[in-house]
């Protein structure tokens, strides 16, 4: 197998990077590079349904090649990423869990013949380990539990993917959970000085507080995409119901997307409770949450999570069963409430939780203890050490 130098070289692939995903991939390389394994990202631009989020990034490690949609039947599509030339040559690749990606199968290929040869990378798969956000058909399944089984090795986003790929027949031991998560320094040390008086941020909050006329106890933030998944409707409907019940009830809507127009004519419209805030960033989201109650995320809930518990805002969310595989890392009642799926049953669980200042003050407690439990750091060690056995149980 190729090598830079005498260092085995590994190679992940992912569809973009996302700038969630850069401190991941920085604290990555940077271990790998100290156990002298060298690390490279190859990735695509956006794919249409992400680039109106406006959150492609780069890393240290990272290059960007071309790559092409193929149309499939049922108004589906598949993805060619250009990566043969690099990936083929690297001693292990990690690949998306993804059937529509193309890559995949000639690496697999090469996988095979080399247990024959003793050339050719290994195959690793990372990702939810189940389809979480959409229904799939029977086929489906059984086609993305059968190319899951021809990797090396399995690195699961939670627990739960983790279990569900071991009861398809993977390894149990072969298996690296991850605990997906997001860089969270940046924003807790900004929520911490958004929260102290005497502070530059302390005081951009209040000046937050004073411009839109928000109150202490009345205040939700949603914080993500703005887009299908997340159900913008409903969000808005649910705002609208709580301003009905709750005087004063602001909602703050960070993030951009596809529907963003939606916020915006909803917020146009007089007495709206609708905030827009269009895109932030961490400091910015910080300031967000130190001047909001809860976080009102009817749709999918997939790292806004770790969000929430960074930013002491309980998540209150419904029973939906296209959430991602975060939602594992929600309590309900203890670090959230999750309610039935209707507009009505969520916008009254958040009229209530409002109402309860004691109950809200234990689920912001419990989400400020569950907080140190999911970073990037702790994700880039855990996909390290996996990656060291990967190598290890490749050389032998």
């Amino acid at each position: 197998m190729s090598k830079t130098g005498s260092r085995p070289r590994v190679v992940v692939v992912q569809p973009y990077v996302p700038g969630y995903r850069t401190s991941f991939f920085n604290h990555l390389q940077a271990y790998l590079d100290a156990s002298g394994v060298v690390l490279e990202v190859l990735h695509g631009p956006a794919p249409p349904q992400q680039a109106a989020r406006r959150d492609a990034s780069s890393c240290v490690c990272s290059m960007q090649v071309a790559s092409r949609r193929l149309p499939a039947p049922g108004g589906r599509s598949l993805f060619w990423n250009q990566v043969l030339s690099r990936a083929a040559s690297a001693d292990a690749v990690v690949l998306e869990q993804a059937l529509h990606n193309m890559e995949a199968y000639p690496l697999l290929a090469r996988q095979l013949v080399g247990r024959v040869t003793g050339r050719g990378p290994l195959v690793a798969f990372w990702g939810h380990g189940r389809t979480y956000t959409k229904p799939m058909s029977r086929l489906e399944a059984r086609a993305k539990d059968a190319v899951t089984r021809l990797g090396r090795w399995f690195f699961a986003y939670t627990e739960g993917g983790a279990a569900h790929v071991a009861s398809r027949g993977f390894p149990r031991d072969r298996i690296t959970v991850v605990r997906n998560s997001v860089d969270t320094t940046e924003m807790t040390a900004a929520h911490a000085r958004a929260m102290r008086p005497g502070t530059a941020e302390f005081a951009e909050a209040a000046l937050l507080c004073e411009r839109y006329g928000l109150v202490a106890g009345r205040t939700a933030l949603y914080l993500g995409g703005l887009d299908a998944p997340k159900r913008i409707p409903f969000l808005l409907e649910c705002a609208d119901r709580i301003a009905a019940e709750l005087t004063g009830f602001r909602l703050l809507v960070a993030g951009d997307g596809a529907e963003r127009r939606l916020v915006d004519k909803a917020a146009s419209r007089p007495g709206s409770p609708v905030i827009p805030m269009g895109h932030v960033d961490g400091q910015r989201a910080a300031l967000l949450g130190a001047v909001s109650d809860v976080m009102l995320m009817p749709g999918r809930v997939g790292l806004c999570a770790v969000d929430s518990f960074v930013l002491r805002t309980p998540i209150v969310t419904t029973n939906w069963p296209w959430h991602a595989p975060e939602f594992e890392y929600l309590i309900d009642g203890s670090n959230a409430v999750v309610t039935p799926d209707g507009t009505a049953t969520c916008a009254a669980a958040v009229t209530a939780l409002l109402r309860d200042p004691v109950r809200l003050k234990q689920l912001a407690k419990a989400c400020e203890r569950d907080a140190a439990q999911y970073t990037a750091e702790a994700m880039a060690r855990r996909f390290h050490d996996g990656v060291l056995h990967v190598l290890n149980r490749g050389r032998s």
